[in-house]
């Protein structure tokens, strides 16, 4: 006899049994492993780059000041929002300057800052979504500052100088190598499949890459592997992932519903 539907065994997660290898940095990793195991997944920490502060802090923190009154702000990330304010704890900007953010993430961490009004592409979250608003579109000899880190991809400040501004890179950290330990290859090699990673930049699959060892890299590349853009799928074929599945943005949600897709594939 059937039991009745209030009886009924629940439905599994979404993620349960698969291990979702996590590659942002361990400064901004946090919630996105919280959101895995919140979705029946074992969250495993295998970060892609390292972040630490820039190595001229007096030079940032007076890039900074001159920055609170450019026209337009664009922090790329929230290692940035959380290096600039530990930097400089008081920053403020004037009501004139446009502050922008790269997605929804940078976006909430600048709120939680006390900055308001802050503009953010909707539809992607990356370069690309940035430069596609309208509020970018003409910056002729408009003051824009830049506020990151040195290195990564050149667009955004190409086609913002392209654009008309008058453009200050602030380098508020740097990216470093990843710093792996024993822990992280015994997680890695024990972990239980199927194996999902999350991957958000070309340097973190370059690192992985390179740094790995080989047959820990060949067991990652063999599972399923979500990338934030076509032009990383690129990359990640190239470095030989097999089964690459492309997230609308590098923002948590999407990365996410990517996984989800790919695990139910992987499972028909």
């Amino acid at each position: 006899m059937a039991r009745p539907p209030s009886m009924q065994d629940p439905l599994p997660l979404p993620l349960t049994g698969a291990t979702v290898v996590v590659t942002r940095p361990s400064s901004s990793a946090a919630a996105l492993k919280r959101r895995v195991v919140a979705l029946g997944g074992a969250a495993l920490a295998l970060p892609g780059v390292g972040v630490r502060c820039s190595d001229d802090a007096v030079a940032a923190r007076a890039a900074l000041r001159e920055a609170r009154c450019a026209d337009v702000a664009i922090f790329v990330s929230p290692n940035a929002v959380r290096h600039a304010f530990a930097l400089l704890p008081a920053l403020r900007f004037a009501r004139a300057t446009r502050v922008c953010a790269v997605g929804r993430a940078t976006a909430r961490a600048l709120t939680r800052r006390g900055v308001r009004d802050v503009l953010r592409p909707d539809a992607r979250e990356d370069s690309e979504g940035l430069l596609a608003l309208p509020q970018l579109a003409r910056l002729g000899r408009r003051r824009v500052a830049l506020i990151g880190a040195a290195g990564g991809r050149d667009l955004l400040p190409t086609t913002l100088r392209a654009r008309g501004a008058i453009l200050q890179s602030i380098h508020v950290y740097q990216r470093t190598a990843p710093r792996w330990s024993r822990r992280h290859f015994a997680a890695l090699a024990s972990a239980a499949t199927p194996l999902l990673v999350l991957l958000s930049s070309a340097e973190i699959i370059a690192n992985l890459a390179r740094g790995l060892p080989e047959e820990l890299f060949a067991r990652l590349a063999a599972g399923e592997c979500v990338v934030s853009s076509l032009r990383l799928a690129q990359s990640a074929r190239a470095a030989g992932f097999a089964r690459v599945h492309v997230a609308a943005s590098a923002g948590t949600d999407d990365l996410l519903a990517a996984a989800q897709s790919a695990l139910a594939q992987h499972r028909l």
